[in-house]
C-alpha cells in the first residue's frame, strides 16, 4: 500500500483533474465568467475538503471513483465562499491562495457571478453528472446535506454571525458557535458526503466520523487564528493580521495565545480518539488531522 503522504498527494492531483474536467472551458460563452471561475478554483489551495471526502471514503472502504463528484462539489462550494468572502463588502481582501483575489484579478461584479456560478454547478454535479455513482435517493441525500451545510444554518449563517461580531466582544462559546457554522459545517459535510456514498450507512460509524470532523473544523479555525498572529503574508498566501485589523474576534484575542494552543491540542486529541474504531483504514484522516494542527498556512 502507498504511504499516506503519497496517497494524499495522489488525491490532490486527482481532484485537480476532476475539477478541471467539470468546470466549463474558459472559451465557453460567457468566456470572461468561465475564465474567472477557473482562475478561482484551479491551481491553488490545500484541497482539505476533497481530501476529507477521499480519506473518509477510504476508512469506509468506498472506491475513489464513487467519491470524485462529491469531492468536487464540496470544493466548488468552498471556493464560492472564498470568492464572496474576499469581496469589499465582506472581508475586503486582496490576496487569496498566493494570488490576487477574484475581484482584483477581474472585477467585483464578475466575482459575485463566479460565486453564484460555482454554487449552482456544485448542486448540478451531485444531481446529474454521469460520473456520480449514486442512486437517486443517495443524490438527494447528498444535495440536502450540502445545501444545509452551505446555507443560513451552516456556512453562510456563520459568515453572517462573523460580520455582525466585528468590533464586539464575544465569549469563547459564542466564538465556537460561529466557527461551527462558518468553517465546521462544510468540513463535516465533506466527511458525511463520503458516508452517504454508501447504500447502507452505519449510524455509529457516521456519528464517529461526524465527531471527528466537528473537532477538526474547530481545530482548523483555532490554527487559522494562531497563524494570523504568528505567521506572515507570504507564507499564509493571504493577508496576515487581516482579522485583527478588521476588529474580528479570534481565539488568541479572546482566550490568549497559550490557551488557544492548548485548545488546539485538545481538539486534535479528541479528533484522533474518534477514529480509533476505524483502525488502519483511518490513517489518511489522522494525517489530515496532524496537518491541520501543524500547518503553516
Amino acid at each position: 500500500m502507498l504511504n499516506v503522504h503519497t496517497r494524499l498527494q495522489g488525491w490532490q492531483d486527482r481532484i485537480e483533474t476532476v475539477l478541471d474536467s467539470v468546470l466549463p472551458a474558459a472559451a465557453t460563452h460567457p468566456s470572461r465568467l468561465h475564465e474567472a471561475m477557473r482562475y478561482s478554483v484551479l491551481d491553488g489551495g490545500k484541497r482539505m475538503r476533497p481530501l476529507l471526502v477521499y480519506a473518509a471514503g477510504e476508512a469506509l472502504g468506498i472506491a475513489q471513483a464513487h467519491l470524485d463528484i462529491p469531492a468536487a462539489a464540496v470544493e466548488l462550494i468552498h471556493v464560492y465562499s472564498l470568492v464572496h468572502d474576499d469581496l469589499p463588502a465582506m472581508d475586503d481582501d486582496d490576496l487569496r491562495r498566493g494570488k490576487p483575489t477574484c475581484h482584483k484579478a477581474f472585477d467585483e461584479a464578475t466575482a459575485i457571478l463566479v460565486g453564484d456560478g460555482l454554487q449552482a454547478l456544485a448542486f448540478q454535479l451531485l444531481a446529474a453528472h454521469p460520473k456520480q455513482h449514486a442512486s437517486p435517493a443517495q443524490r438527494l441525500r447528498m444535495i440536502e446535506l450540502l445545501a444545509q451545510a452551505a446555507g443560513s444554518r451552516g456556512m453562510v449563517g456563520g459568515q453572517a454571525i462573523d460580520l455582525a461580531a466585528v468590533g464586539k466582544v464575544l465569549g469563547e462559546i459564542e466564538l465556537e458557535n460561529m466557527h461551527i457554522h462558518k468553517t465546521g459545517a462544510l468540513i463535516r459535510a465533506s466527511v458525511l458526503l463520503a458516508a452517504y456514498s454508501l447504500e447502507v450507512v452505519d449510524a455509529l460509524a457516521v456519528q464517529r466520523l461526524d465527531h471527528f470532523a466537528k473537532c477538526l473544523g474547530l481545530a482548523f479555525q483555532v490554527q487559522d487564528d494562531i497563524l494570523d498572529v504568528e505567521s506572515d503574508t507570504q507564507t499564509l498566501g493571504k493577508t496576515r493580521g487581516a482579522d485583527a485589523a478588521a476588529g474580528k474576534p479570534t481565539y488568541p484575542s479572546i482566550i490568549g495565545m497559550a490557551a488557544a494552543k492548548a485548545k488546539l491540542h485538545d481538539l486534535h486529541t479528541e479528533a484522533l480518539h474518534a477514529l480509533e474504531p476505524f483502525g488502519d483504514g483511518a490513517h489518511a484522516l489522522r494525517e489530515i488531522a496532524d496537518f491541520t494542527v501543524k500547518r503553516l498556512r
